[in-house]
C-alpha cells in the first residue's frame, strides 16, 4: 500500500488478490460492506444513492456517514461518495457544505488480482483540518488492509471502533 499525502488529499492504492466483481461488492453491497468497513451499512449502489456507515453497533446518532450520497458510480470502475469524518471532526467537516469527497477506482492489473486507488480530497488546508487530514490518511490505510485481509483470507476488521 502506498500512501502519497500531497497538500489537502489523500491517496492511497493497494492490490488484492480477487477478482475485480468481488472487489466492487464489497463496495457496494451493504452486508458485504459491513464484514470489512463499519459494522452497518446502508448502501444504495445508485447516483445520489446512500453510502451510509454506521461503525457503533445499533447507534445511529454517533460515529456514521448518514446522509452521505453517492455521486458517480461506474460499474466496476469508480464509485465516488461524499464523506463525514468522526464524531471528534463533527464541527470542523460534518456539515453540508464541509463534506469531503471519497473517489475509489477499479482497475485489473492480471488474472484475479485487482488494484483500488482511493483518492479523498475537498480537505481545507486551514490548521484546524491537519488532524482531520492525519488521522483520515491513518484510517484510509485501516481501511484497505481490513479490505484486502477480508477478501484474501475472511478476516476483515472493521475501522473505527470506540
Amino acid at each position: 500500500m502506498k500512501p502519497l499525502l500531497k497538500g489537502t488529499e489523500i491517496n492511497k492504492e493497494i492490490t488484492i488478490t480477487a477478482p475485480i466483481d468481488l472487489v466492487w461488492y464489497a463496495w457496494t453491497i451493504s452486508e458485504r460492506v459491513s464484514e470489512w468497513f463499519a459494522s452497518e451499512a446502508i448502501i444504495n449502489p445508485k447516483i445520489d444513492g446512500a453510502y451510509e456507515l454506521y461503525f457503533i453497533p445499533g447507534n445511529k446518532t454517533g460515529m456514521n456517514t448518514k446522509g452521505c450520497k453517492i455521486t458517480k458510480i461506474v460499474e466496476q470502475n469508480e464509485l465516488h461518495f461524499t464523506w463525514k469524518g468522526p464524531d471528534q471532526f463533527a464541527s470542523i467537516m460534518n456539515d453540508e457544505n464541509s463534506l469531503t469527497l471519497v473517489k475509489v477506482n477499479f482497475s485489473n492489473t492480471d488474472n484475479n488480482i485487482t488494484k483500488i486507488s482511493v483518492n479523498h480530497s475537498g480537505f481545507k488546508s486551514d490548521e484546524n483540518w491537519s488532524e482531520v487530514i492525519k488521522w483520515h490518511d491513518m484510517a484510509w490505510s485501516g481501511v484497505l488492509s481490513s479490505l484486502k485481509s477480508a477478501l484474501e483470507k475472511g478476516e476483515g476488521n472493521l475501522c473505527c471502533k470506540p
